[in-house]
């Protein structure tokens, strides 16, 4: 084989692999609707917290499940100086919307800070998914019951 041909067929190659790894990069999307909320207390001593949560989703575009990851950060101080800083986060692997393999496309949304929620503790979040290659679109919610387990239900859109 000539040298012409040995590079065109490695250029081949070489593109077929970096096409099937942009393909494999794709599988994994973060969600665009990031939200975040903050608090602020007052401890004994004259001691100030603040305490900032923010949660995002993952989203397997091809299984259509999701991860909910979560990051905190919490700040003591006096009137002085900073006393302690502590972080915290995890990524947590939720369900599947759709039995089926398939591409799916998804977005995420928090409900406001716990205190509009006290009732129900810290309030909920929704998913919706959909299968692009058809039209079929699901909701789920789900809901902190106070009781110590999450309820979730999901609800497939019918289209008129």
């Amino acid at each position: 084989m000539d040298k012409v041909s040995k590079a065109a067929i490695w250029l081949a190659l070489g593109g077929m692999m970096l096409a099937g790894s942009a393909h494999a990069e794709d599988q994994f999307k973060l969600g665009n609707n990031q939200r975040i909320a903050c608090s602020r207390g007052l401890s004994p001593g004259k001691l100030n917290t603040a305490t900032c949560r923010s949660y995002a989703y993952v989203f397997n575009t091809r299984t259509s499940e999701y991860f909910r990851c979560t990051a905190s950060l919490a700040l003591t101080r006096n009137n002085k100086e900073i006393l302690s800083v502590q972080t915290d986060g995890n990524c947590v692997k939720k369900p599947r919307i759709f039995d089926q393999d398939s591409n799916y496309s998804f977005e995420a949304t928090e409900t406001e800070p716990p205190n509009t929620n006290s009732f129900f503790g810290q309030g909920g979040y929704a998913i919706w998914a959909s299968d692009t290659t058809t039209q079929k679109v699901r909701g789920c919610i789900t809901i902190a019951s106070g009781l110590g387990s999450d309820v979730s239900k999901c609800i497939d859109m019918k289209f008129e």
